[in-house]
């Protein structure tokens, strides 16, 4: 078919109403468990958040339909548009308002992510690199998601918290990204290699913090707060990996740099910003 990607376009929408709507279930319900009762055991007996879990599985089996009949380049940025529908939802439910300025950084994150991936436009590296390859690269991975982290379950600000740990979360999800090519691939040539390798332990390892400090953001702060940190954190690890580790090479024409380099600089922006206006906001909410 020739013509515009109607169906792809289509299910990477719903795909992003899915994730957006998972989302927001799982922070709702994360952010009614009090700071003194376990984060986990609470959500497992919680409908609400098993509602996410089931919409975002959901969301990630149309996410891979889409790919299946489209091209990356027009699934993932419209994926990213999850934020676009997430916030006000959020907003919604949880009474927080959706002012000018906060349309303004969520639309202003969404569109530089998207460029981000679309100028970028990696090259496929290899994905069998040897251990000492990983070492330095995980290392420095490992001692920023451990900083971020700390500072999380540190610091007293909602939305700096739900920054920090959310940011950490979306790095972990992002090194899992980095080891999955090599664990695919690797089933599909012998499946007991696979299950000794420590590439699927680390990628399963990741996965699982990644997902913890990702609800325990979601239970911090607001989801403006926490989720645009995910999403940027994700590409962001996977990216700095693949460039060290798998031998991806970005576009580097002086063009694309600017761009690249742009991009990168209004999604940290806006996602700081973001955390910082909705701190302020649940603030005087709070103190009113």
């Amino acid at each position: 078919m020739n013509g515009f990607p109607v169906l792809t376009v289509a299910l990477a929408l719903v795909a992003a109403m899915l994730f957006a709507c998972a989302s927001v279930a799982q922070q709702s319900a994360a952010a009614a468990v009090p700071e003194g009762r376990s984060l986990m055991s609470t959500l497992l007996r919680s409908p609400r958040w098993w509602a996410g879990v089931v919409g975002d599985v959901g969301g990630y089996a149309v996410q891979v339909a889409a790919l299946w009949v489209g091209s990356v380049l027009i699934v993932q940025p419209l994926v990213v548009s999850m934020l676009l529908f997430a916030l006000p939802l959020s907003a919604k439910f949880s009474g927080f308002k959706m002012t000018r300025s906060t349309w303004l950084l969520a639309i202003s994150l969404a569109l530089a992510l998207a460029v981000f991936i679309v100028v970028g436009d990696p090259t496929e590296g290899h994905s069998n690199a040897p251990f000492a390859d990983w070492l330095v690269p995980l290392l420095v991975t490992t001692v920023v998601i451990s900083v971020f982290a700390v500072a999380g379950f540190v610091l007293h600000n909602p939305g700096y918290r739900a920054l920090l740990l959310g940011a950490a979360g979306g790095l972990l999800f992002g090194v899992a990204v980095a080891f999955t090519k090599f664990v695919t691939d690797l089933v599909e040539k012998d499946i007991v290699s696979a299950i000794t390798a420590w590439q699927t332990y680390a990628l399963v390892g990741c996965g699982v913090l990644g997902f913890y400090l990702q609800q325990v953001a979601f239970q911090a702060g607001p989801l403006s707060a926490s989720l645009p940190a995910v999403t940027i954190g994700e590409p962001f690890g996977a990216a700095f990996l693949g460039i060290t580790v798998l031998d991806e090479r970005v576009r580097d024409d002086p063009g694309a740099l600017v761009i690249i380099g742009c991009s990168v600089l209004v999604m940290i922006v806006a996602t700081i910003a973001l955390s910082r206006s909705q701190a302020q906001l649940a603030e005087s909410v709070t103190g009113a």
